[in-house]
């Protein structure tokens, strides 16, 4: 029999997954899974049983609820020798990675999927000593996704975003970035916004980078110029539509590898969570975890 180690938070989804809870165990106990659980207690305790499960030997490591959720999983099983295959329940305001993989949100049609087998390899993204799943960025307005409190996108969802993002707008400013890429000649200008995707689904905007894959081996980068405020809101609108590539204050490209540096100081976000600051390191680890999908 398979074990699995079911790792989920409590306060995610509208604390969804408290109510099916009895149900998944029991689903995937009559397939053939022996399945345990740990309810997350804070931050970082994702990370410390995706660490402990992997270092007991599960087979399977599911993380049921949003991008920080699985963030701090996938954090705890990129750098274990031994890396269970990892399942997702997406339970989050966004589920960033859930969409870029077409995973389903009813919990009986991915069990069912987890007891048939069915995964996949994918590309692990790693920045300095952190790693991420789906994007990594800087600039002020990646800095919503980690400011906004968790009860509040608990109690209105998507709209705690664009109420964060309102406020962030009226505030914008330029970064000074040197970006020495793989592949590319050096890059040094004032920017808006710089963003490193491994999925084409960043913050629920699906035609932001249309053509990442998150298991091609190659990170998808595009970065702002500095631009003013109306400027800014005519690439947003053309980004919804995926027509952004073609104003010239978008700057797009793909490498395995590259570093950014600023004398700014430059906060990182990385798949929705603060992740360090400038400089930074950023590469693709090809086929690094298997994610039934």
């Amino acid at each position: 029999m398979r074990r699995a180690r079911l790792i989920y938070n409590p306060t995610s989804g509208r604390e969804e997954m408290r109510r099916r809870l009895p149900d998944i165990l029991q689903r995937l106990d009559e397939g053939g899974i022996e399945t345990t659980v740990h309810a997350t207690t804070g931050e970082g305790d994702a990370t410390r049983a995706a660490i402990d499960a992997a270092q007991r030997g599960y087979d399977i490591v599911i993380a049921a609820g949003g991008d920080g959720t699985i963030y701090e999983v996938v954090n705890g099983l990129a750098d274990q020798e031994h890396r269970p295959e990892l399942g997702i329940f997406p339970l989050g305001t966004t589920n960033d990675l859930s969409r870029a993989l077409g995973i389903s949100r009813q919990w009986e049609d991915y069990c069912d999927l987890v007891l048939r087998g069915e995964s996949r390899p994918i590309d692990v993204g790693r920045a300095n000593d952190r790693y991420f799943i789906n994007i990594a960025g800087g600039g002020s307005l990646t800095e919503l996704t980690y400011e906004v409190p968790s009860r509040l996108k608990t109690m209105i969802g998507q709209l705690a975003y664009y109420f964060k993002g309102v406020e962030k707008m009226v505030n914008l400013s330029p970064m000074q970035l040197k970006i020495d890429a793989e592949g590319q000649d050096p890059i040094e200008g004032e920017f808006m916004i710089f963003l490193i995707g491994n999925t084409n689904s960043v913050g629920g905007f699906e035609k932001l980078m249309p053509d990442a894959r998150i298991d091609d081996g190659l990170l998808d980068v595009i970065a702002l110029k500095k631009c003013n405020l109306a400027e800014f809101i005519r690439v947003v609108s053309m980004a919804q539509r995926g027509d952004h590539f073609n104003d010239p204050n978008v700057l797009y490209f793909r490498t395995k590898r590259l570093e950014v540096t600023s004398p700014n100081n430059v906060l990182l976000n990385l798949d929705g969570e603060l992740g360090g600051k400038l400089p930074g390191v950023f590469e693709v680890l090809p086929h690094h975890l298997r994610v039934f999908t």
